[in-house]
């Protein structure tokens, strides 16, 4: 067990950054790879040179260099097979086979799945035709949420206020604003309440729930604006009751037994989105890989060998393996770039990364950066950097991880002022 092990890491975003820097801590972490990699994962791992979304490339790429472990980043090489290939060609792999990505790649087979299990989610109906779909949103004359069923980089879902808004969001839909994704509509009602995040590890058999999070999608202070990736997230979730934990764990679970049942093998990280209803906790979706900016709170808390706990997902002893949370919270701040989430320029020379990081308790994750042509650290995407904080209280942890972001710029920065402050009113302010 003390063997070590080359690892590839697929993706390029905040979360892989979090990943990487997880898995180099371990000790049996050995030469570390990256396909495609930021700015700032460089510093970690070596490039390799390949298409993160190509099953036999990346397979291939495992093997002729002796790759012990592939871990998936982003749902979309998940969805392509790349699990399959990788696990065919005999190396151990982080992350569900195609057939058990569809609770991400399909909206649809989610719900019928957790139809089966008897598990509680929004009433739902799904179209793959435009005229019908209109109708009963029209019948529904009131909020709903329309969602593309297949993936659309976290921009299908519209949370609709008002008929002519839903109305608008199928129609979107159906022109074939998120390609293929927009094939099939599915019609939810809308759940009311706080959203929280919880992921999980499985081997197919046992669940192991990590922390939980709650996400800011809204590009906004005050929830205002267009939904984004994420503009910031904390961990633990404080308005959380052990009893709804507990609820929520058992639906992770009920979850995975179904899809066994199924016939399904589901290895990897289980991401379930909650609503904390008035009747419980109530499934918003699921996703088939680690959430971000969810990552970047949740693995600075976990205390455990992340590659054993990768290989034990993979080789079936997830039930061996033992998992515990430094008792610090963690608040982690996105920057991003001016116009993000609709077009943003690119190349703004980022400063004041290292004077944030010097910062007792702060790690600044990379997302949208790069290296120029003269070396110099520049963004490259719509969320550039996350400002993660761990602190013995919750305000304090907000208040160091603003501290840092203040330390950092570049050209455009932009980046919301109230992450957290809702949970610190308490239960009663989802109640407005």
């Amino acid at each position: 067990m003390s063997e070590k092990v080359d690892i590839l890491l697929l993706g390029s975003g905040g979360r892989e950054h979090a990943l990487l820097a997880k898995l180099a801590e371990s000790p049996r972490a050995g030469r570390l790879w990256v396909a495609p990699g930021n700015g700032g994962m460089l510093g970690l791992a070596e490039r390799a040179g390949l298409d993160e979304d190509d099953p036999e490339a990346v397979a291939r790429f495992a093997v002729e260099h002796g790759v012990g472990l592939v871990v998936i980043g982003p749902e979309a090489p998940l969805v392509a097979g790349v699990a399959d290939a990788v696990r065919a060609a005999g190396v151990a792999c982080f992350g569900p086979n195609a057939d058990a990505a569809r609770m991400e790649g399909s909206k649809e087979f989610a719900k019928q799945v957790m139809e089966r299990a008897g598990v509680p989610t929004a009433a739902y109906r799904a179209f793959t035709e435009e005229a019908p779909c209109l109708d009963y949103v029209r019948e529904l004359a009131g909020p709903c949420v329309v969602k593309a069923d297949g993936l659309a980089a976290g921009k299908g879902v519209t949370v609709a206020q008002t008929c002519e808004e839903a109305l608008e969001a199928v129609r979107r839909c159906f022109a074939g604003d998120f390609g293929e994704a927009g094939a099939t509509v599915v019609v939810e009602e809308m759940l009311k309440g706080p959203e929280c995040s919880l992921l999980a590890l499985t081997d197919g058999t046992t669940l192991v729930p990590l922390a939980s999070s709650q996400d800011h999608k809204r590009a906004l202070d005050g929830d205002l604006g267009p939904n984004t990736g994420g503009m910031g997230v904390y961990s633990p979730v404080p308005i959380v009751t052990d009893e709804e934990l507990a609820q929520m764990v058992d639906i992770e679970r009920r979850v995975v037994a179904q899809l066994a049942a199924d016939g399904i093998d589901y290895r990897g990280c289980l991401y379930g989105g909650f609503m904390l209803t008035e009747e419980g906790p109530k499934v918003l979706e699921f996703n088939a890989r680690f959430g971000d900016p969810e990552t970047q709170v949740v693995l600075p808390r976990m205390r455990a060998d992340l590659v054993e706990c990768f290989l034990a997902c993979d080789e079936g002893t997830l039930a061996d393996v033992e998992i515990g949370w430094d008792e610090r919270w963690a608040v982690s701040v996105v920057l991003a770039s001016a116009g993000y989430p609709g077009p943003y320029e690119k190349g703004r020379e980022i400063s004041g990364i290292e004077a944030a990081e010097a910062l007792d308790g702060v790690t600044v994750y990379h997302a949208g950066t790069a290296l120029d042509d003269q070396g110099r650290l520049v963004t490259s995407g719509g969320r550039v950097l996350a400002v993660t904080a761990l602190a013995d209280t919750f305000e304090a942890a907000r208040e160091l991880s603003y501290e840092g972001c203040a330390l950092i710029d570049f050209e455009g920065k932009t980046y919301r002022s109230d992450i957290g402050l809702r949970a610190l009113r308490g239960r009663d302010a989802w109640e407005a």
